[in-house]
């Protein structure tokens, strides 16, 4: 089987692992330069340095262990190289000289814009030397156009990023430390209250605080559309797009405002090609992909998808976790591990309702004058409709409540070791986590530390094959689900199960 074919093989199999985002945006930029079955050395080509150094990082270990197994071999070494050097071992005095020389006239800044967006490099843009209020006072920029709306707090040491947010924090990063030479436009897309709109602020708190003399315009789209209605209006659209010319930075946020307006489409269209022409760098957000909003003009759509395109998800539970923390360190106080275990197990789509049930817990703990515990957290959110019914079904209350069943600790859960009734303790956690709660595979096994989530997907299914084969071990597990809907997680008690039996049993390992 040629490398070639191996490598379409591995794509279908990180597409089952990983899912076809990450495949789409990461794997498929990448080229496989060489086998070398000698040293066992695979080296895979990356399009530019900020590809290279992501799937390194992030992909290593998985390329490495997917490979071995395609190859067959115990072990294979797999090394990324960026275009800038050539993924075949260099064997002669002339190669390496070549190498070398063209290091030295190719700086790495400019080397990895070039890679990426050549054609900004030959426009050889400078920024003024005016500040962004100093050019509105001298009537360059219209007053309305130019408005400092940044918020102070949203900035990149504030955001927590994690599994579900990382790319687009990433790409926010880079795009800061490289204005317009690199992801021009960056779309980032995700559900409300996820971290869209902080990272736009990020963006230009970050260029603001650096010292930059960048022109930045921070707006949302409906901020636009009243804008070039006024404009209509006053007979004045041409003045309304030109405005525009001068800034550096287009800050735009739920563009999906524009869909089902054609005239707005038509001046954002020539607004657009404005700035990118121009080699202005330029942000959206919106919450979904350009190709699901209806009601938008194809041409604009492409501008869109010319891009980067990042999305932001629900976070996980170790990322809910971790958030809470962060906000409650910004706020002078400490949040004790299980309290925001408790926390962030409640139902809640996005970070801004997180952020909400944690100013509910603080404000009621102040109020009442008594330590923040679990027991306290649980009674501040016992009377929002369906959230302590919905925190009982959390994974540190299944993990409790199963720990005790077996007479071990969440600890011992969470634990490497491996004896029979602890590992079918911790199986029925896990089944039981997923039955019960809308965690993803993933964040049940991070809740485990575990990093590969087949485990737990290999857990469920030997509680399932145990249920199927074995009628004493299905009306066992019955039991447990029936006791656990009426544990109390604030007190603790629990409904009495006979699990004698069913510890007793062996545990496939």
């Amino acid at each position: 089987m040629s490398t070639e074919e191996l490598w379409q093989d591995f794509l279908k199999v990180a597409q089952e692992e990983l899912g076809s985002r990450v495949v789409d945006t990461w794997f498929k930029a990448l080229q496989v330069a060489s086998w070398n079955s000698r040293d066992r050395l695979l080296v895979l080509r990356a399009p530019n340095l900020f590809v290279k150094k992501w799937v390194s990082s992030h992909y290593h270990d998985f390329l490495q262990a997917q490979f071995a197994r395609l190859f067959g071999e115990e072990t294979v070494n797999v090394r990324i190289e960026d275009n800038l050097v050539p993924a075949a071992p260099l064997g002669t005095i002339a190669q390496k000289q070549q190498v070398r020389e063209s290091l030295m006239v190719v700086q790495p800044a400019r080397a990895l814009a070039e890679a990426v967006y050549p054609s900004v490099l030959s426009q050889k843009r400078r920024l003024t030397s005016k500040s962004p209020k100093e050019a509105a006072q001298a009537g360059e920029i219209k007053p309305e156009l130019f408005r400092d709306e940044l918020v102070d707090r949203f900035r990149f040491d504030t955001f927590v990023d994690g599994p579900s947010n990382t790319l687009a924090f990433s790409a926010a990063q880079a795009v800061a430390e490289n204005v317009g030479r690199l992801y021009n436009p960056l779309f980032i897309y995700g559900g409300s209250g996820l971290g869209k709109t902080h990272l736009l602020h990020a963006i230009g708190n970050y260029l603001r605080t650096t010292g930059s003399r960048a022109r930045i315009v921070y707006q949302s789209a409906d901020h636009f559309v009243n804008e070039f209605v006024a404009a209509i209006r006053k007979n004045k659209v041409a003045e309304f797009e030109q405005g525009y010319r001068l800034i550096d930075v287009l800050l735009m946020d739920d563009v999906q405002f524009i869909s089902k307006k054609e005239q707005t489409q038509e001046a954002f269209f020539r607004v657009f090609n404005l700035l990118h022409q121009a080699g202005k760098q330029i942000v959206f957000t919106a919450d979904s992909l350009p190709c699901d909003i209806v009601g938008l003009a194809e041409r604009v759509r492409s501008r869109l998808e010319g891009g980067l395109i990042a999305d932001i998800q629900v976070p996980s539970l170790e990322t809910k976790i971790a958030i809470l923390q962060k906000k409650a360190e910004l706020q002078n106080y400490v949040l004790e591990d299980d309290v925001a275990y408790f926390v962030a197990s409640a139902p809640c789509s996005s970070v801004r309702e997180l952020e909400g049930l944690l100013i509910r817990v603080v404000a009621f703990a102040a109020l009442m004058k008594q330590p923040l515990t679990v027991g306290l957290a649980g009674k501040a959110l016992s009377q929002i409709k369906d959230v302590r019914k919905e925190c009982v079904t959390g994974l540190p209350g299944i993990a409790r409540f199963v720990a005790k069943q077996f007479n071990y600790t969440v600890r011992d859960l969470r634990s490497a070791r491996r004896n029979k009734d602890l590992v079918i303790a911790r199986h029925a956690a896990m089944y039981l986590m997923k039955q019960r709660t809308a965690f993803s595979l993933r964040d049940i096994g991070l809740f485990f530390e575990r990093k590969d989530h087949t485990t737990v997907i290999h857990a469920i299914h030997n509680i399932e094959d145990r249920i199927k084969k074995d009628p004493s071990f299905a009306g066992q597990m019955r039991q447990i689900e029936e006791g656990f809907i009426s544990y109390d997680l604030r007190s603790g008690e629990q409904a009495s199960i006979a699990t004698a039996s069913f510890v007793s049993m062996s545990a496939d390992t």
